[in-house]
């Protein structure tokens, strides 16, 4: 099973998706790590690579054909990717959000080079300058909203929830989601037939 991790930034995505892929023994890739990757192969800053592809869209193509050729490998995955909802459609998708100002502190205590901010002020301004430029070329490339929750199946608030309280919601939720899939199998059915 493949699961998708969409939401905003700071929520926790790329934490609870490595904890979560642990957890069940799943491949986790990040569409960030990707980029990261990309941008560093190409002498550029991950800043710099988001600036380019607001009018060349080919980085963005490059990690998603990436990620599709990823989970074809290995079709057990957590991916935590914003177009996660919309390249593996029959994936569990999961949508991650927090409050803003929280969001933007743990951003800020990251402290990755192409996050580096003055305070936790500005950390909230490049993190909501991001979030609107991506929502808008993916919007332009796909036609697709990354922030509209009707794309997922289940939404986290890891406000005050720890990586392994989040992890644990969704294991809850995974259980859940499998038996709904599945309860007509033979395998459930026999269980059920008891």
């Amino acid at each position: 099973m493949i699961i998708t991790f969409g939401g905003r930034a700071g929520a926790g995505k790329s934490s609870v998706g490595r904890k979560l892929a642990e957890r069940l023994g799943y491949q986790f890739y990040s569409a960030g790590d990707v980029r990261r990757k990309y941008a560093l192969e190409h002498g550029m800053t991950l800043e710099g690579l988001n600036e380019k592809a607001k009018t060349d869209p080919a980085s963005d193509f490059l990690v998603d054909d990436y990620m599709k050729a990823m989970t074809i490998k290995e079709s057990e995955s957590v991916i935590d990717a914003w177009l996660g909802f919309h390249f593996f459609p029959q994936s569990m998708k999961l949508f991650f959000d927090a409050d803003p100002r929280l969001r933007a502190e743990r951003v800020y205590g990251r402290r990755k080079e192409e996050e580096l901010s003055f305070d936790v002020d500005d950390a909230f301004q490049k993190m909501t300058e991001k979030e609107n430029c991506s929502a808008a070329r993916y919007k332009r490339l796909y036609g697709v909203n990354i922030y509209d929750q009707r794309n997922y199946d289940y939404i986290i608030d890891t406000t005050h929830n720890t990586v392994n309280d989040s992890a644990d919601q969704v294991i809850r939720y995974f259980v859940d989601f499998i038996w709904e899939k599945n309860r007509n199998h033979v395998f459930f059915s026999r269980i059920l037939k008891k």
